[in-house]
Formats: structure tokens, sequence, C-alpha cells
């Protein structure tokens, strides 16, 4: 019987990538999980390989021989055009094109719910919306979905295009009832994307099953079913403070503090 293959992680040193890498590394085959920064130490199942995925040699050899692709990896807010057009644009180029070349099928793209950013809430917004960027970032997403779309239909490749809303352990704020993503969604989700048979291409909104979101995944194409409700703390958020004026401009817009942001500031 041949021996199963490895997943590969990008951006594992980040905040999601975090995250998911003890979930991953459980998985046939294990984890290989890479980031230019270092990080670690390795988890049972889990090689680590620091690495620039706008290097190609780079690239290459980290989709060697590996299953599937999740691709968490960039710049994660707001930050100058350059920094946005090498580690999210090029690199994100880099990575599908070396997969493509090493035979692997699948990708786990994280996009982000900035993609449509410029949509006033009073909006309900599905995956087939057409993209309103709020920021360069949100710009980088929007290419990473069209490139997505390219290397299925002309490649043949499959590719989950997650537009995530915000992930902590619980929300803090009122627009986090709007927006949150639970821990354990993100990785339902993920694993979702991961085993769905014929995936194809396909848009899908990382939030949990919120009353109050703002998304629509009924034309997702895979049935991603969020458990957890960001309702549930409602009460405890206007107890601490957390609570914001229905006219706050956060809450007037999909992409909340991204849309006044100068385009090129990162977030203080």
């Amino acid at each position: 019987m041949a021996q199963a293959k490895p997943l590969l992680l990008t951006g594992a040193a980040g905040n999601l990538g975090s995250l998911l890498r003890p979930r991953l590394s459980e998985r046939s085959g294990g984890l290989r999980s890479t980031d230019i920064e270092p990080f670690g130490p390795p988890l049972p199942g889990e090689e680590i390989i620091q690495a620039d995925l706008a290097d190609p040699g780079a690239v290459d050899r980290l989709t060697d021989g590996v299953s599937a692709v999740v691709h968490f990896g960039a710049v994660g807010v707001e930050d100058s055009f350059d920094r946005i057009l090498r580690n999210n644009i090029v690199a994100t180029q880099m990575l599908f094109d070396a997969a493509r070349r090493a035979g692997v099928k699948r990708i786990v793209y994280a996009s982000s719910i900035h993609v449509v950013g410029l949509y006033p809430t009073s909006r309900v917004v599905d995956s087939e919306a057409p993209p309103r960027p709020d920021s360069y970032y949100a710009v980088s997403k929007v290419f990473g979905e069209a490139l997505a779309r390219l290397y299925v239909e002309k490649a043949g490749l499959e590719i989950a295009c997650l537009r995530i809303g915000v992930v902590m352990e619980e929300p803090k704020t009122t627009r986090n009832l709007w927006t949150w993503l639970s821990v354990p969604d993100l990785l339902r989700l993920v694993d979702l994307c991961l085993d769905w048979p014929n995936l194809g291409f396909a848009v899908v909104y990382g939030v949990s099953n919120n009353d109050r979101r703002w998304w629509d995944n009924a034309r997702s194409g895979i049935p991603f079913r969020p458990l957890d409700n960001a309702e549930a703390y409602a009460e405890r958020i206007a107890a601490s403070g957390g609570a914001m004026a229905p006219d706050d401009r956060l809450l007037q817009f999909h992409g909340g503090p991204f849309v006044t942001l100068p385009l090129g500031q990162r977030p203080e």
C-alpha cells in the first residue's frame, strides 16, 4: 500500500495557521507546515520548513509530494502595495502554479470578507456577488479568487476560497455578532473543503451560524453547516461595554474598519 502523502499548510506561524496545525497534523499522511517566520517545535506528524513563498525554488520543494495545499500564508492586513504584491499576489500565483506542476489537485485558499467590504450592511451578499474590495489587501484576495477560478477551469485543479470573517475564541464586540467564525467552525470548514468530493471551484463565507450574519452560503457549492452562534454572547458583550451604536461606521459596511483606513496604511 502506498504511503499517504502529507498536507501542506502555508502561514503556519500565523494566528489562523497556529489554530489549524493541531487538527491538520492528525490527518492521514501528516502535515508539512511552512512560514517565512521561524516557528516550532513540530507537532507529532508534522514537518516544519521555513520558506519564502515568493521564492520559486522554495515553493517547488514545498509542493513536491503533498496531497493538498491549505494556503493561509499572506500579509493579513492592509499594508503597502509593494508588500501586498509580493506576499499576497506573486506568492499565491507561484504556489498555485507549483501545485499544478507537482500534480496537486486540491487547494483551500484563505480569502477574506474584505473582498465584499464596501457593500453596505443593509445588503446580505452571497458567493456570486461582484467583488467590492475595501483595501489593497482585499484586492489581493480578489486576485487570488480569480486566479483560483482560472486554475480550476484551465488546469483542472479543485479550489475552495474561504471568505473568512473574524476568528476568535468568542466574540468581543457588537460587530463580532455578525462576523464571528468560531475556532471549531473554522476547523470544520477546512476539513469539509479538503474532503468534499468533486469540489471544482467554490467560494464560501467563513462565518458561524450567527443570527445577524451578512453573508449567505446558499450558492457556495459545498454544504458548510456551522454549529456555533455569536448570539449566545450578545448579553455578555452588552454588559462588558463592548456594545456599539447602530449608526457606528464599523457597522455600516461589511469591511468595517478597513473601509475608512487610508490605502496602504496598516491598522494601528
